[in-house]
């Protein structure tokens, strides 16, 4: 019998007392968390419970979050402007900082219009909640980010996905509801796996089923494609294939925030109608500012795209002399497949006591039985970094790594 509320004479069931059992569950499953305080950061040195360790696990792949110019912007306009911007964008919250913003990403992407967010997740919410209706279909790839499918759950949206990186599955999705309007939406790079999304073929499949294409692209903007606009641009596709794909500004920029860019006629619908844009106080308007002075550095600078993809390449090679195994990821997200949850843990630990800070990946960020380590590179990682990392992974995977 479900247990009942102290003092309680309903038989319903308490909601404490059911945490209780599935925080057991998780303990028993070694699928517990904690957030560590990070305590000081210098570049890619971070300090964690007094200890400084070479971090591995960052998004910020260009470097760009500590840059004194970003700094410096954010500053500056905090000084006059103030830090919060005091409402949501359609009340008296939209600054020209954000325009200036939404103009400089709409300009590099190649779009005609741009949307300024929170976040990559209220974003993703966004598209899905303003775009779709009950009814309405929404196909995905099973390993697009959580965010993606919760916004279908908000639209009422029937959500169908597709096996990763399938063509037929998605043809045969799309098809499964011929006469309803459809979303077709994929990550560009998968966060957890480091691979593409068959973008190409994804694009002419949307186009002969009637689907609008939606591309979230918070891992490969920044850092791949031409000018480093993204996987997109790198399968050589623009608004015309892909209506609307998402930039997010946490990861390559270094900053906070995401900002859509799309055809004009769905930007405009979702500045209308998506309650995670109406009903939310606008990014700060000094983070919109550090934000396209981070875009100007990534732009001018292309060395940083440059040293992350001489890193990467090292990387690889590397791992395949150590016999460390790796998964298909020319991204800077290189996972380390290793199996159960306990394996991961222990071979995270065995790092951080070797000086480096790696991630173990587990359910439900990765299906069962795919827990990982997910090494992330940096473009201010050093040659000696990555060597060093590699020696220290080659022996932390020593009798922990099992078969997938």
């Amino acid at each position: 019998m479900a247990a009942r509320r102290p003092g309680s004479s309903s038989g319903r069931p308490a909601i404490t007392a059911r945490l209780a059992a599935e925080r057991q569950e998780r303990e028993a499953a070694r699928l517990t968390r904690r957030t560590r305080e990070i305590h000081a950061r210098d570049g890619i040195d971070i300090g964690i419970d007094g200890r400084s360790l070479r971090n591995f696990c960052s998004n910020d792949y260009l470097g760009l979050a500590q840059h004194p110019e970003v700094i410096a912007s954010l500053q500056e306009c905090a000084a006059w402007r103030g830090v919060g911007a005091g409402a949501s964008h359609l009340v008296c919250g939209h600054f020209r900082e954000h325009r200036e913003l939404e103009e400089a990403i709409a300009q590099w992407q190649g779009y005609p219009r741009a949307l300024l967010l929170g976040s990559g997740y209220l974003a993703n919410l966004a598209v899905v909640q303003g775009l779709l209706r009950e009814g309405d279909l929404c196909v995905q790839d099973k390993l697009n980010h959580a965010s993606l499918l919760d916004g279908a759950r908000l639209a009422g949206a029937e959500l169908k996905r597709y096996p990763h990186g399938l063509l037929d599955g998605a043809l045969r999705q799309l098809r499964s509801r011929p006469d309803a309007a459809a979303l077709l939406a994929t990550d560009g790079v998968f966060s957890m796996d480091g691979d593409f999304a068959p973008l190409k073929m994804l694009a002419v499949l949307a186009r002969a089923e009637g689907a609008t294409l939606y591309v979230d692209d918070a891992h490969g903007a920044g850092v791949i494609g031409p000018d480093g606009a993204g996987s997109v641009a790198h399968a050589g596709l623009g608004a015309r294939e892909v209506p609307l794909q998402l930039i997010t500004l946490g990861k390559a920029l270094g900053c906070a925030g995401a900002v859509l860019v799309g055809q004009d006629a769905l930007i405009q619908a979702i500045s209308e109608t998506a309650r995670p844009y109406i009903y939310t106080t606008a990014v700060p308007p000094p983070l919109a500012s550090a934000a396209r002075t981070a875009l100007g550095i990534a732009r001018r600078e292309s060395w940083r795209r440059f040293k992350l993809a001489a890193m990467i390449a090292r990387f690889r090679r590397g791992a395949q002399q150590l016999g460390v195994p790796l998964m298909d990821s020319s991204t800077p997200i290189q996972p380390i497949l290793v199996g159960s949850n306990a394996a991961a843990l222990t071979a995270s630990q065995r790092l951080e006591e070797a000086g480096f800070f790696v991630g173990a990946i587990r359910p439900p960020t990765v299906p069962d039985g795919r827990a990982r380590l997910r090494v992330t590179l940096n473009a201010m990682h050093s040659e000696t970094d990555v060597d060093a990392l590699l020696e220290a992974l080659s022996k932390a995977l020593r009798n922990v790594a099992e078969p997938a």
